[in-house]
């Protein structure tokens, strides 16, 4: 596999530099592609000139706030990463977006996905779509129980994907077949605070009794004095986790906290959730995020057994220069444990992993 990457205000020439460091392409036929948000009006030509310059067929790809190439990180700026690669003739299929439900995927694709077997694809999703959280679950489902990585496009403008043609609206990407060797982990952005709390009483994502307890009380209890004394800033600095039924790992899901009601001592978070569910409260902490990193690198290195082909990594556009700190310090942190493995990737509104959709992580994905 080979990758390219490269910032300038004009599509073209960041294009043509990506050509030229990409060099010869013979044999590549899939290729990923990530720009920053203001291409995305140019999406579509900038795949038109990849696929005319270097002969691969098939692209996918999304526009993000922030670009991930190697150890660079360009946030906020003009810039494009490149990814291509030769795969099994037959060991993939790309399909556009998925926007209610898998009727037209299933017709387009369902036979492919029977002869192949597939279980593993990368896909790339619109923050807007409000069916994303059955969508995912159900391709997942489709897929016998497969496995999913990716991340919602994030854009101060268009959200289009690419997916053999520019995409929106939905949940589009790339399938794989068994052959297609990868290894994935997920690492967190956020650190519990507090213990887990039993959901007592709410109603939607209004959550009124935890243990028993007013929800709002408890919330202060759990982050502190010097957190709740501000709650105008609470949104920023605290969240929800919601553990991950069934996970060995202490897997959770975090959410943004949505509203508070001081006379109502109820909490909103940005969730549905119901009676019985579970709830730990989390802050956004720069140094836990960088040790669990370096659990999620040494993990992943193991599993992949030996130098990779390249990668794809997702991360959200919280994380990188706003947790890590400027000079690219997060993507310099997969380089230096993985070597200069071919990569690229995005800032994205929230991260796919496995069936779910999570936030403030990083999504680390490599070809075997």
């Amino acid at each position: 596999m080979r990758a390219a990457h490269a910032a300038h205000s004009d599509w073209r020439v960041a294009t043509d530099a990506c050509l030229a460091s990409l060099g010869a392409c013979d044999g590549a036929n899939l290729g990923f592609v990530y720009a920053s948000d203001a291409f995305a009006l140019h999406l579509g030509d900038i795949e038109a000139r990849l696929r005319e310059a270097t002969g691969v067929e098939h692209w996918v790809g999304s526009v993000g706030v922030g670009i991930c190439a190697g150890g660079v990180e360009y946030f906020g700026e003009a810039a494009l990463g490149v990814l291509v690669g030769r795969f099994p003739a037959h060991g993939f299929r790309v399909f556009p977006a998925i926007v209610d439900d898998l009727r037209g995927f299933e017709a387009a694709h369902g036979d492919w996905c029977e002869r192949s077997g597939a279980r593993f694809a990368v896909v790339h999703a619109d923050p807007h779509n409000a069916q994303l959280d059955s969508l995912i679950p159900a391709l997942c489902a489709r897929m016998d129980g497969g496995y999913l990585v990716g991340g919602l496009t994030s854009s101060r403008g268009a959200h289009p994907q690419l997916a053999d043609g520019v995409t929106c609206g939905g949940l589009s990407g790339v399938l794989f077949a068994p052959d297609v060797r990868v290894a994935t982990r997920l690492t967190q952005g956020c650190t519990p605070i507090g213990p887990r709390r039993a959901i007592t009483r709410c109603r939607g994502n209004v959550l009124f009794e935890l243990d028993g307890l007013a929800a709002l009380d408890v919330l202060y209890a759990d982050i502190g004095e010097a957190l709740a004394a501000d709650p105008a800033r609470l949104g920023a600095r605290v969240f929800a986790g919601l553990p991950v039924k069934g996970s060995d790992t202490g897997d959770y899901l975090v959410r943004n906290l949505a509203g508070i009601d001081e006379q109502s001592r109820a909490l909103a978070v940005a969730a549905r959730v119901e009676e019985g569910d579970r709830l730990m409260f989390c802050r956004r902490d720069a140094e836990a995020a960088s040790e669990d990193m370096t659990r999620m690198l040494a993990e992943i290195e193991k599993a992949a057994g030996g130098a990779p082909r390249g990668g794809v990594y997702y991360t959200c556009l919280a994380r990188g220069p706003n947790l890590f700190g400027a000079n690219s310090e997060e993507l310099t942190r997969i380089r230096d444990a993985l070597g200069d493995v071919p990569l690229v990737g995005f800032f994205g509104n929230g991260e796919i992993a496995h069936d779910r959709l999570y936030g403030y992580t990083g999504v680390l994905t490599l070809f075997l």
